[in-house]
């Protein structure tokens, strides 16, 4: 990165923290402080005040870190742009993928990508839903993978692929003594729910809107910020939930979870690419795109 300084001042401003941005950039702080104070000698500015142990943007802090998206966005582009004359594929490609793709559907493809372009940087951050959608409008991320569609009329969708939430239980659990529910019976079960924010929540609270349901009509135990938390907490046999089926492909094979099936009841949803409306996916965000396309339908 030539403008690496920028990325020291970018990285400072997002954390507020000399400290935090140390460790994310991997140098020392005294190296971090060094960088920001030469930026403030070459434009003769104050690009943070101080107060105490707390910081934030001056007026001309904020100037700059517009800006500095904007410049460090275009050399990206320059860099992919050079690599096509070279005829090697490089750059850097930042991914955003909501907890139930980025845990149970992207690592297999992000492995093959870095396979065949192995001179990618691959970078990828994990949130829910609204955190991917968040990053992606704060230019934190160069495309997103979520689960279902976050209210924005700014982001712009691309189907992926078709998944399905599934009632979810123990194999041991007494509570529920067989393999098929009317609704009636499902929603008078203790249940564990993804937390607010969340795509599989969003989802849920939509096909139970159908129902003429709300979420505060049923026995929710409590509500888990991970996939995983929730899988462990089932296994308990203390309650059902709702999860993608591809996140228990490994439980229904060891036989610890179990599909419970509902009449009239099926719950369908798709994983999404999105990006910003105005900045259609190119270069290496349209490459990747097309690969991880690519190599679902081939499975």
């Amino acid at each position: 990165m030539k403008n690496f300084r920028l990325k020291v001042f970018q990285s400072v401003a997002k954390n507020l923290s000399f400290t935090k941005a140390a460790g994310e950039l991997f140098i020392t702080q005294p190296a971090v402080t060094k960088h920001i104070q030469e930026i403030e000698k070459d434009y003769g500015i104050r690009v943070f005040n101080r107060k105490g142990g707390k910081i934030n943007l001056t007026p001309e802090g904020k100037v700059l870190f517009d800006y500095s998206n904007k410049i460090l966005k275009l050399e990206q582009n320059l860099e992919e742009e050079f690599s096509r004359f070279k005829k090697i594929e490089n750059g850097t490609l930042r991914l955003g993928a909501s907890t139930t793709i980025a845990q149970y559907v992207i690592p297999g493809i992000l492995a093959g990508f870095h396979k065949r372009f192995s001179g990618v940087k691959l970078s990828l951050f994990n949130g829910n839903s609204e955190q991917i959608a968040q990053a992606l409008r704060n230019d934190q991320i160069d495309i997103g993978i979520v689960e279902g569609k976050v209210k924005d009329k700014d982001i712009r969708y691309e189907l992926f692929m078709a998944d399905e939430i599934v009632v979810t239980s123990s194999f041991k659990n007494d509570l529920v003594p067989k393999d098929e529910l009317t609704f009636k019976e499902l929603i008078s079960l203790p249940f564990v729910m993804r937390e607010r924010g969340s795509g599989t929540l969003e989802v849920l609270e939509y096909a139970f809107k159908e129902k003429k349901i709300k979420l505060s009509d049923i026995n929710i135990l409590m509500y888990l910020g991970s996939t995983e938390a929730i899988k462990r907490f089932i296994e308990s046999g203390s309650s059902i939930g709702f999860l993608s089926v591809k996140s228990i492909e490994k439980e229904l094979q060891s036989k610890t979870l179990k599909i419970i099936k509902v009449k009239n009841f099926q719950i369908r949803r798709s994983f999404n690419f999105i990006s910003l409306h105005g900045n259609i996916p190119s270069g290496l965000s349209a490459k990747f795109i097309k690969f991880a396309k690519h190599n679902y339908n081939q499975k």
